[in-house]
């Protein structure tokens, strides 16, 4: 059995995912603030690393672990509701691409996983 990494596309559906994802965050004033000094090329090269390792892709992710990657968000007001929007967000954005929804509750599910993580806890 193929990837969920595979059954998206690959290298070049990941790029596009990541790529329109940024655009709906970056216009997304509840959530803008996190991002506000943050070198975007740098982050969108790293989000793509992240979901081509977690959808079952080749393993290039350098990037710090979640907890650490975040903490500094946290202390700016980091919480539920704003990790909330970005699932949002990467859900429309794979459905504006086409993916089946077994594929998207699978990134869903990926993504929802690190939320522990990601707001420390």
């Amino acid at each position: 059995m193929s990837s969920v990494y595979e059954q998206l596309g690959g290298e070049a559906a990941i790029n596009a995912a990541v790529d329109v994802f940024y655009r709906k965050v970056l216009a997304d004033k509840y959530v803008l603030p996190f991002f506000e000094g943050v070198d975007m090329e740098k982050q969108a090269a790293k989000q793509k690393a992240f979901l081509t390792m977690v959808t079952g892709g080749p393993n290039s992710y350098t990037g710090k672990d979640m907890r650490e990657g975040h903490r500094h968000l946290i202390k700016m007001g980091l919480n539920d509701s704003h990790f909330d929007h970005i699932l949002c967000h990467l859900r429309s954005t794979l459905a504006e691409l086409g993916v089946a929804q077994n594929l998207i509750d699978t990134v869903i599910s990926v993504a929802e996983s690190t939320r522990d993580d990601v707001l420390d806890r």
